[in-house]
C-alpha cells in the first residue's frame, strides 16, 4: 500500500512550527541553511503575533519547517512514498521534499515568492473560504464583485479571492443563503489573476533555484498532473500563483494513484481532515496531531502494513 505526503499552504502557523522540530539533527541543519540564505531572523517570526501571518514570513516559515520535518521524518525508516502534494504555498515544500531544492534554494524561493506576491498584489485583498455552495454559483456570486475563484477544495467548498470589499459583499449573500464562511488569515489574494504580475518573475527565480527533476511526482495544483521533470514543475509553481488551484481534483488524482496512507507535515491538519471527508477508505493524519516525529514515523509503519494485509 502507498502513502502521500501533503503539505499545507498559509493560515494555521503557530510559535512551535519550528521548535516541535528541534530536536533533529536532519531539521536543524535545513534551518541552518537558511540562516545562512535569509540570515538568522526568519526564525523569529514564528514567536512573534505580529509577523506570523505576514505574507513575507509566512512562506518562509511554512516552507521551511515543511523540509525540515520531511527531513526529520527520514532519520528512521519510512515505507517508500509514492507522491507529495501541496496546497498554495505547500506546493513549493512539496517540491523540495520531492529534491527539487535543496534548504537554501527553498528559503530563497520562498522568500522571493512571497516578495513578488506582496510587489503585485492590489492593497486590501484577501481570501475567503465558502462550505456549502457549489463551484458554479459562488463563481456568480462574486463576479459583480471582483471575486474570484483561488482554490477549488470540493464540489460545496472553495476558497475565494479579490478585494476585502468584494468579500465582505460575497460574505453577507453567502450567509443569508446559509453558506458556512470563513475568512482566512491570508492577506492578498493567491491564486487569482491579482497576481499575474508575479508570474514572470517567479518563473525566474524557480528556474536559478532548480537543483533536480522530482525523485518522487509532485501533484500540480493547477490541473492535478503528475510533474516528473523540471520543466514541468517551473511552469507548474510559476502559474499557481496566479490561476486556480484544483485541490479537489489532486486528492482524487492521488486517490487513484492508490495511495491510502497520508501525513500531513503541518501546520495544521486542514489537508488531512478535508481528504477523510472526500475519501473514507484512507488514513490521514497530520504531524501536528502526533507527540513526537518518531511517533508519526511508527504510525505511517503500521497504517502502511494494515493497508498491505
Amino acid at each position: 500500500m502507498t502513502f502521500a505526503v501533503l503539505c499545507p499552504g498559509q493560515g494555521a502557523q503557530h510559535p512551535e512550527m519550528l521548535a516541535r522540530l528541534m530536536d533533529s539533527a536532519a531539521a536543524r541543519a535545513v534551518f541552518d541553511a537558511a540562516d545562512v540564505a535569509l540570515g538568522a531572523g526568519w526564525r523569529d517570526a514564528a514567536t512573534d503575533p505580529s509577523r506570523l501571518f505576514l505574507n513575507r514570513d509566512a512562506q518562509p516559515l511554512i516552507c521551511l519547517s515543511q523540509l525540515a520535518a520531511w527531513r526529520a521524518l527520514n532519520e528512521g525508516e519510512l515505507p517508500r512514498v509514492t507522491a507529495f502534494a501541496g496546497y498554495s504555498a505547500g506546493e513549493v515544500s512539496a517540491h523540495a521534499c520531492a529534491g527539487v531544492f535543496d534548504a537554501a534554494g527553498l528559503a530563497r524561493v520562498a522568500a522571493g515568492r512571497a516578495r513578488l506576491m506582496d510587489d503585485v498584489a492590489p492593497a486590501g485583498t484577501g481570501l475567503l473560504a465558502l462550505r456549502g455552495i457549489g463551484r458554479e454559483q459562488a463563481v456568480a456570486l462574486g463576479a459583480p464583485s471582483g471575486v474570484m475563484l483561488a482554490i477549488a477544495t470540493g464540489e460545496d467548498a472553495c476558497v475565494m479571492g479579490g478585494p476585502q470589499a468584494g468579500l465582505a459583499n460575497v460574505a453577507e449573500e453567502a450567509q443569508a443563503m446559509g453558506v458556512q464562511v470563513t475568512c482566512l488569515k491570508v492577506g492578498l489574494a493567491s491564486h487569482t489573476s491579482y497576481l499575474h504580475d508575479a508570474v514572470a518573475g517567479l518563473r525566474d527565480l524557480l528556474s536559478k533555484s532548480v537543483v533536480s527533476a522530482p525523485q518522487v511526482p509532485v501533484i500540480a495544483g493547477i490541473d492535478a498532473s503528475r510533474v516528473t521533470t523540471t520543466a514541468q514543475g517551473i511552469e507548474s509553481l510559476s502559474r499557481q500563483v496566479a490561476q486556480t488551484i484544483e485541490w479537489a481534483s489532486c486528492m482524487d488524482a492521488l486517490h487513484e494513484r492508490g495511495c491510502r496512507v497520508f501525513i500531513e507535515l503541518g501546520p495544521g491538519s486542514g489537508l488531512s481532515r478535508m481528504l477523510r471527508e472526500r475519501h473514507a477508505d484512507v488514513a490521514a493524519r497530520s504531524l501536528d496531531e502526533f507527540q513526537s516525529v518518531a511517533g508519526a514515523r511508527a504510525w505511517l509503519a503500521r497504517e502502511c502494513d494494515a493497508m498491505s494485509n
